[in-house]
């Protein structure tokens, strides 16, 4: 950000949305044949934006709530509010490529902006000797309403979307994703989002990814990975490994598949490892398989252990972001909002790393959602509230309480003469020298 910012003056929405680049969403409108001159689609990504910053529960609460703040949008780059039926169709008819496309390329774009945003993370003292890039696999359910059943049928009277992702646990920002529906088991999709992973490289992945055939590819390719056994497999022990190193491993052995099936799929030795990990404060029994035999045993849970870290992710995105309300029931519109929400969830977490945000996520989104139309220069204001250094601290009025930055009535706390403008300053002494 540059030393003199002219940011205050521009309300919060704008400064959150002009993260985006100008030139990104016309160029990509135009790669995928969206021409719309009322409703352009610079304002349909913008009217998305707002609808998961404000918890939005259908169409009428984005275009009415946009069109309230008309003045406020159009200073976004031009930005219009929609009329329902105008923000209705373009979910419907324009390519939600786009949405995903725009996506991947903030993605890129902001470690540019800031370098550090895109460096290594983790702090697990285990974890920090891995120079390669430890990538967790993992999938969440997103519940549809019953109108998107005919093309996401999930169970017998449910509809469903699944994301699949591939988060790269150094720089906590996805590397790969794919939304599709809930019908397909997440084993299908193990090879589409693990094909972006080099040699050298770690996955980290539950047994639902647990595909043999896919194992042996990533052996190939030279992946390491770790997941949970299931268990039921099958399997004997070629070799029992030294398990003294450290009081929570319980076995440590070199096994081979015995099962028919599996056997057929994956006829190398594995790694198997069993031990102790705290699941919310409670010790749990857990078995690992891996595909590396250099590794300590405690490293091989430590590292699954890490894969906590997407469900945090997920966390975010589905409950904070609130991904739950759709605004529309076809694929085309649910993908939009799904990939628009991954959008937003981004660019709050680009702010709170220029901010140093030392609070929760949870707090941070309510509080950009809370002064949204606004205006003040964003970084040095969310500095002061998110830092060890800053002051964070309520005002409280006889009206109502307000979050110092956001306003107050008469901008005066209670107990302090008003300020008053010069001229205001010596009429008001004039009254008072009349009085006595």
């Amino acid at each position: 950000m540059p030393a003199k910012s002219t940011r205050g003056k521009m309300t919060l929405a704008r400064q959150t949305c002009e993260l985006i680049p100008s030139h990104m969403v016309p160029k990509l409108a135009r790669k995928y044949k969206i021409d719309a001159r009322k409703f352009s689609p610079w304002s349909h990504t913008t009217a998305h934006i707002y609808g998961q910053l404000t918890h939005a529960v259908g169409l009428n609460d984005i275009c009415d709530g946009l069109e309230l703040n008309n003045s406020g949008l159009r200073a976004i780059r031009g930005a219009t509010p929609p009329k329902r039926n105008t923000f209705s169709h373009a979910n419907r008819t324009r390519d939600s490529r786009m949405a995903e496309g725009l996506y991947w390329q903030m993605v890129e774009y902001l470690p540019t902006v800031a370098a550090s945003f895109g460096a290594r993370r983790i702090r697990s003292g285990y974890l920090r000797r891995f120079n390669t890039a430890i990538h967790a696999v993992d999938s969440t359910t997103i519940q549809l309403v019953a109108n998107c059943m005919d093309w996401a049928k999930h169970r017998r009277r449910k509809a469903a979307a699944k994301c699949h992702m591939n988060l790269n646990l150094h720089t906590m920002l996805p590397r790969y994703a794919v939304v599709d529906t809930a019908k397909f088991h997440d084993s299908k999709k193990a090879w589409e989002v693990c094909a972006v992973l080099q040699d050298g490289e770690i996955a980290v992945f539950d047994k639902a990814y647990l595909d043999f055939v896919h194992l042996d590819d990533l052996d190939e390719r030279g992946v390491f990975w770790v997941s949970r056994a299931k268990d039921n497999m099958q399997y004997r022990t070629v070799e029992k490994l030294d398990t003294t190193t450290h009081p929570s491993v319980l076995r440590d052995e070199i096994i081979e598949l015995t099962g028919v099936r599996t056997k057929k799929r994956y006829d190398k030795i594995l790694r198997l490892v069993e031990a102790i990990i705290e699941v919310d404060g409670k010790p749990v029994k857990m078995r690992f398989l891996t595909n590396n035999f250099k590794w300590s045993a405690w490293t091989v849970a430590e590292l699954y252990r890490a894969r906590w870290e997407i469900e945090v992710f997920f966390k975010e995105v589905k409950q904070t972001v609130q991904l739950v309300d759709f605004v529309g029931h076809n694929k085309n519109a649910v993908q939009w909002q799904i990939w628009t929400a991954l959008l937003t969830h981004l660019l709050v977490r680009f702010l709170a790393h220029l901010s140093r945000w030392g609070h929760s996520f949870t707090r941070l989104f309510t509080l950009i959602r809370a002064g949204l139309w606004h205006c003040f220069d964003i970084v040095p204001f969310l500095t002061s509230y998110g830092t060890a250094g800053g002051s964070f601290r309520m005002l409280a009025y006889p009206q109502q309480a307000y979050l110092p930055g956001l306003g107050a009535p008469d901008d005066f706390p209670v107990g302090q003469p008003r300020r008053r403008k010069p001229a205001q300053r010596k009429r008001y002494e004039k009254i008072m020298q009349d009085k006595k």
